[in-house]
């Protein structure tokens, strides 16, 4: 990939469209979706290369055998310290804490971008509200740790503030989360391996 910059990616990819392949940790991942996003707001196209898990499209874009690849920071971060591959920017509203070094890709001229995952605990419905609150306790009080923190800042994930720490702040960010992504994916006609 010519390219060593968001722009100057772009631009190439709007120059040979439908030329560079793009791996992903498999069909309907959040990368997958990732990609049809950034393809969206870029005009650009792309082939997607649907691999079993990152590390395997990782490998492959270290040797070659893909131009691009959408991951998570743990996955891509060793490559990029080594110096075996570029990265272009994280999806995030802010720079990941472990790579500050890394614009987003708001800062780095795709403004609006802003792509995180995240994680929840989920129980089965009817579960009784006295367990509910006994497992946000020990969630909220592992999550309030330093060193559970330190470690998931190692790990570029951010640990949210204690006030959405809560099966509430969890439900709206779900049902926030479908709103936006579902009719991208509908559009796309993604659907999971």
């Amino acid at each position: 990939m010519p390219a060593n910059d968001l722009k100057g990616l772009i631009a190439w990819l709007k120059a040979n469209p439908g030329r560079a392949s793009v791996g992903t940790g498999g069909n309907g991942s959040l990368a997958h979706v990732t990609g049809v996003l950034f393809r969206n707001e870029t005009g650009t196209r792309f082939q997607f290369a649907p691999y079993r898990g990152v590390a395997l499209a990782i490998q492959d874009l270290v040797a070659g055998q893909i131009d691009m690849a959408i991951t998570d920071p743990v996955a891509s971060m060793p490559q990029v310290r080594a110096g075996t591959i570029k990265a272009f920017g994280v999806t995030t509203k802010t720079r990941v804490p472990s790579a500050p070094d890394i614009p987003t890709l708001d800062e780095a001229g795709l403004p609006g971008f802003d792509i995180s995952q995240w994680h929840g605990l989920w129980l089965p419905k009817g579960t009784p509200k006295n367990i509910i609150v006994r497992l946000n306790a020990a969630v909220t009080g592992a999550l309030a740790d330093p060193m559970v923190r330190a470690r998931l800042a190692d790990l570029a994930q951010e640990t949210i503030p204690r006030a959405q720490q809560t099966p509430e702040a969890l439900g709206a960010l779900q049902k926030a989360e479908i709103a936006k992504w579902w009719p991208i994916i509908k559009a796309a006609n993604i659907r999971s391996e």
